[in-house]
């Protein structure tokens, strides 16, 4: 399994939320570039670069910045937000960003969303799910920034796409991200259960070594972790056995 770094960009400045609430962001002093390095000397080989301003507005707002990590060539960028049309696709692609993420789009668009998987091939687009937990323990599929809560489970959002060559699944439980909480590792163990052909990036809660672990074993393809790399809460040396360069 791979730890993917993630960087979340807000009016130019490096950001995380609580529960995807923009009024509880706690803003970072360093400045992204800085932080790619870092994640690099680390050992990544991925980072997750979203652009909040564009998950809430629809388009790339943080463009300039995003393109300028993507100019160097050390780490691959998965980036998202914003990125709801074919030219927004294509453009940050052909600029040298590996992997695009479509969130919403996801459920809103779904044949274009397949013809882009055609398109551009399965392994440059990410889809993601981004849920909240209901009260019978059925994963619910928010949209437009997790401002609203769609009608989909997690389960049939992916169901549209059983017949595309999805490979690529970004699933993040809005209630644990930026908390500090332990990742679902129960969601992301029936997420593989159910689509073992797909690789699932977990998103969420991580704290320490152990939740690697536990995402590790169930099968997660890779983890996205924002706030315990930002803070330095996990050793390096703990790290290591999740990043490919160390």
């Amino acid at each position: 399994m791979h730890l993917i770094p993630a960087i979340d960009l807000r009016d130019g400045h490096c950001v995380r939320l609580l529960h995807g609430d923009f009024e509880a962001e706690t803003r970072y002093p360093t400045d992204p570039e800085t932080l790619l390095i870092k994640y690099r000397n680390l050992g990544a080989d991925w980072l997750h670069i979203v652009d909040l301003d564009g998950a809430r507005g629809g388009t790339l707002d943080n463009r300039e910045i995003i393109l300028q990590l993507a100019a160097q060539k050390a780490v691959k960028l998965q980036v998202g937000g914003g990125l709801r049309n074919t030219t927004a696709l294509a453009q940050v692609l052909d600029a040298g960003v590996a992997r695009v993420v479509v969130g919403s789009a996801a459920l809103t668009q779904t044949e274009q969303v397949q013809a882009w998987l055609k398109h551009f091939g399965p392994d440059r687009l990410t889809l993601a799910f981004d849920v909240c937990i209901d009260d019978r323990g059925v994963p619910r599929v928010m949209t437009h920034g997790w401002q609203r809560q769609s009608e989909h489970t997690l389960w049939n959002a992916v169901e549209f796409y059983v017949a595309s060559e999805l490979k690529h699944v970004l699933c993040t439980d809005v209630d644990r991200d930026g908390a500090l909480t332990g990742p679902n590792v129960g969601l992301y163990a029936e997420a593989v259960r159910r689509y073992p052909h797909i690789e699932w990036q977990a998103s969420g809660g991580i704290r320490n070594v152990h939740d690697l672990h536990a995402l590790a074993k169930v099968g997660a393809s890779a983890a996205i972790s924002g706030k315990a790399l930002l803070e330095d809460l996990i050793p390096v040396e703990e790290l290591q056995p999740f990043l490919p360069n160390a």
